[in-house]
């Protein structure tokens, strides 16, 4: 079976993340944590902590789990909802953190203190992938907050699959609105869109779910101008559609008279 196709390149797209992925390598390092505990293997939490280690510095096609869900697992299932990359880096930091101190424990005889630390690590990556209640990425949105850092939950995609609107690499850069029943700014949306010639693609969120949560949209109107060969989301408006913004998707997707004629 195939999933549909990704929205964000895993390897290029940094600052987002499938959801689906953090979780899958919680399971491998929750799992094989455990596992070093149960055998009494003592080298094994080492090499997790490397491996953490290396996926931090080096990026996520060096990081196994991660490539293998990217290359084996993604691909079969689909892509998640995205999310802010940045929580679970922060998990994967703490869980270098404790396994880099199992592992000097473990060299300076205090086997107890090193189990003690691969365990919490083994219980935290479990739960997180059983779950999806992450406390290391809690914990980073805890500290942002006090910082004032914006983290987002469903960060804006900045790709959507063509397919999903029936668009075609033939087809340009074509405006798509989100619009709700009863939504005045979204009739707004659509009239002057309508009246310009503008190639428009209207998704009616209560007739399709789907795509309003694979998208996280949670307010209407959404307007994206989207090219319909990659998919990129070259701009995003939420706004009532007065001139300025109107003639910015407008002039995107390739209706510049219409936008000139449109009242400053």
């Amino acid at each position: 079976m195939t999933g549909r196709a990704r929205t964000a390149d895993p390897y290029r797209d940094v600052d987002v993340i499938d959801s689906r992925a953090p979780r899958f390598n919680q399971a491998v390092i929750g799992s094989l944590s455990l596992l070093a505990f149960l055998l009494g293997v003592e080298w094994l939490p080492a090499v997790l902590a490397a491996q953490l280690a290396i996926g931090l510095t080096l990026g996520r096609r060096f990081c196994l789990p991660c490539a293998f869900y990217f290359e084996v697992v993604q691909p079969r299932v689909g892509e998640g909802r995205l999310e802010d990359a940045r929580p679970p880096r922060f998990a994967n930091l703490l869980g270098v953190v404790f396994l880099g101190g199992a592992t000097v424990a473990f060299v300076a005889g205090a086997a107890t203190v090193g189990w003690a630390l691969t365990l919490l690590v083994a219980g935290l990556a479990l739960l997180a992938a059983s779950t999806g209640l992450c406390l290391g990425c809690e914990a980073y949105m805890w500290i942002a907050r006090l910082r004032g850092i914006r983290v987002r939950r469903h960060p804006e995609r900045h790709r959507v699959d063509p397919a999903d609107f029936g668009l075609g690499p033939g087809d340009g850069t074509v405006a798509v609105l989100f619009k709700s029943p009863y939504c005045l700014s979204c009739q707004r949306w659509w009239e002057e869109l309508s009246a310009a010639g503008a190639p428009t693609t209207p998704v009616d969120v209560r007739e399709r779910p789907d795509l309003a949560s694979r998208y996280a949209v949670r307010h209407t109107p959404l307007v994206l101008a989207v090219d319909a060969a990659s998919g990129a989301v070259v701009a995003v408006h939420r706004d009532d559609p007065d001139p300025e913004t109107v003639r910015d998707v407008l002039r995107l997707v390739g209706r510049d008279r219409a936008a000139l004629a449109l009242p400053a």
